[in-house]
């Protein structure tokens, strides 16, 4: 406990508030409803900038880091687009909105997201030198962009079966 105090209070408000955000966001998915494409894209843009943020303050220009996070994001969506194969989207075409169906793995998706992200940004303030390590930095990149591009998948996927008018399942589009 006299290591984890610090740690939490030396943790920007912006922080907790993205948690908050994210636990109202994974706890409304578990209710069908309507929503608009452009509330689905915040968790991916959220995710998206937190993450061009901390490679851009921890490693700038290198090909190398952006080369590892951008493989995360391509493997995380297709895993994205894997996980929407069984939900159901029904476009409204008057109004533009979406209606989904109940989506139960989204709260725990964003808190392990959340918190494996957490992790690695503590472990890297604490000891910055990590970000010199290859074998950490690999995993932090690549498990980064992962679970980032889990989210862009997920709205990619909305995004392709809107844009193809085609009210109905998200299985397999023809």
């Amino acid at each position: 406990m006299n290591l984890l105090l610090p740690i939490l209070s030396h943790t920007p408000i912006w922080v907790w508030v993205i948690l908050a955000y994210l636990i109202t966001r994974g706890v409304a998915a578990m209710r069908p409803g309507q929503t608009s494409l452009r509330r689905l894209a915040i968790v991916p843009a959220l995710f998206t900038v937190w993450g061009i943020w901390s490679i851009s303050h921890r490693y700038g220009g290198s090909l190398v880091a952006w080369s590892e996070w951008l493989a995360g994001i391509c493997a995380g969506a297709m895993l994205g687009w894997v996980l929407l194969r069984r939900a159901t989207l029904t476009v409204d075409e008057a109004t533009g909105r979406l209606w989904r169906s109940a989506d139960y793995s989204l709260l725990p998706l964003l808190l392990v997201t959340f918190l494996v992200k957490y992790g690695f940004e503590v472990a890297l303030a604490v000891s910055p030198a990590l970000s010199a390590n290859g074998s950490f930095s690999a995993a932090y990149l690549l498990l980064s962009g992962g679970f980032t591009g889990i989210f862009v998948g997920k709205y990619v996927r909305y995004l392709s079966v809107l844009r193809k008018g085609m009210p109905g399942n998200l299985g397999p589009v023809h």
